[in-house]
């Protein structure tokens, strides 16, 4: 079967826009008429929710799915599938039910597209290989593995767990990340609209007077003067900058140099090899649980790395290892991983117990990339602060020490 997207009149000549399964196109306006509606366009779908017309219906359409779908979506749909197929439901069937509750016409298509590869004979790791930029290579890998060993539903359950993990500690990092960052922005909002208008209108008064200013007054005139006459100019550089800064980020290179330059920060770098040693060991351990060669999980391991350094240093390691070193050696001469997952994946060597080493090395790192993030956060915002106020203090003495020496001069 195919999913077609349509577009009918009801009885009471309204507009009515879904998505149905059927074989041809002919067959999808008979459904449509036995529901009382008159089709007016049936066309096939892609995963994007993008009819194919006539001349478009090979997969490149399926494989341009742009963006994909949100976390949170792919885990609330693994979760499904896997409550499903746990409960002894067919797979196509459970493929159907998750497309009948989303609420959203993309994930609808995109279901009851996997779900037609599904009854072409196609499995399900295939029909998932179609849509990459919507299931990632571990996603793929480890429905592979579960196919191959006959424990899909337990391999999805895991999977599952994964999707929502990585969801939550995203949502973990990203709420973590406001405070600080409206504070910053306040801040230098705050400080400019004091230079460029309040100082003027309140410095004013003395520019009458023949009493020379002092020199703090002075330099606060003149930043002021010049937050004026420059402000929009240096705002517009720094728009340009974060433009080209993005765009060139885009360039292997040029990527790998900013990455190679942030390990070498101190806090950030802590920070920095926290987030992807946990990525890296959480993503390794389900993929050897589930059955995937050691191999291959590395290669699929190291994408979601994301700093550049560290990603090559674990394909360095994968080859050391396809050589017959150890991981836990290979791991270690990298200089890039903590002591203690090394010391739990050589454990899990020896003991043959890899994938549960992996779990407690993974949920160990992310217990201290959060007391590191919260340390981080904890002495970022009061320094702000402490900026922010010294700052202030700062124009608010520029503004009141010619008001001291006039009350001198006058008394």
């Amino acid at each position: 079967m195919a999913a077609f997207e349509y577009l009918a009149l009801d009885v009471r000549g309204k507009e009515q826009k879904g998505y149905l399964e059927a074989e041809t196109a002919r067959l999808a306006r008979q459904q449509l008429r036995q529901q009382s509606l008159t089709p007016l366009e049936v066309n096939e779908t892609t995963a994007g929710g993008k009819s194919r017309g006539k001349d478009k219906g090979d997969s490149a359409s399926a494989r341009s799915f742009r963006g994909g779908i949100k976390t949170s979506e792919l885990a609330l749909i693994t979760r499904q599938i896997a409550t499903l197929s746990a409960a002894g439901t067919p797979l196509e069937e459970a493929l159907s039910a998750v497309s009948r509750q989303t609420e959203r016409p993309r994930v609808k298509a995109l279901m009851l597209s996997v779900r037609a590869k599904v009854l072409e004979g196609h499995t399900l790791a295939a029909a998932l290989g179609d849509y990459p930029k919507v299931f990632p290579e571990i996603y793929q890998a480890t429905v592979a593995a579960g196919e191959q060993s006959g424990h899909l539903d337990a391999v999805l359950e895991r999977l599952a767990d994964y999707t929502e993990e990585r969801q939550a500690s995203q949502a973990v990092i990203k709420k973590a990340l406001i405070y600080p960052t409206m504070l910053v922005i306040a801040s230098v909002l705050i400080v400019s609209f004091l230079l460029a208008y309040v100082v003027p209108q309140v410095v004013q008064v003395f520019d009458g007077m023949n009493q020379e200013l002092p020199t703090l007054t002075r330099v606060m005139l003149a930043s002021s003067e010049f937050v004026r006459s420059w402000g929009l100019v240096i705002a517009g550089l720094i728009f340009v900058t974060i433009v080209l800064f993005r765009r060139a980020m885009r360039g292997e290179a040029f990527k790998t140099r900013v990455h190679s330059f942030l390990l070498k920060i101190p806090v950030i770098r802590k920070l920095i090899r926290g987030h992807n040693t946990a990525q890296f060991a959480n993503t390794l351990a389900i993929l050897a649980s589930s059955g995937v060669p050691v191999l291959e999980a590395l290669d699929i391991s190291s994408a979601v790395i994301t700093s550049r350094p560290m990603r090559a240093a674990v394909k360095t390691a994968a080859a050391q290892v396809r050589e017959g070193a150890t991981l836990g050696t290979s791991l270690e001469k990298t200089g890039y991983f903590p002591p203690m997952l090394l010391h739990l994946i050589a454990s899990g060597e020896q003991s043959g117990q890899l994938d549960n080493m992996l779990q407690k090395a993974a949920t160990h790192q992310e217990r201290e990339l959060n007391s590191a993030m919260a340390l981080f956060l904890g002495l970022f915002e009061p320094i702000v602060i402490l900026i922010m106020g010294g700052v202030v203090l700062t124009i608010v003495l520029g503004i009141l020490l010619p008001i001291f020496e006039m009350n001198q001069l006058v008394g």
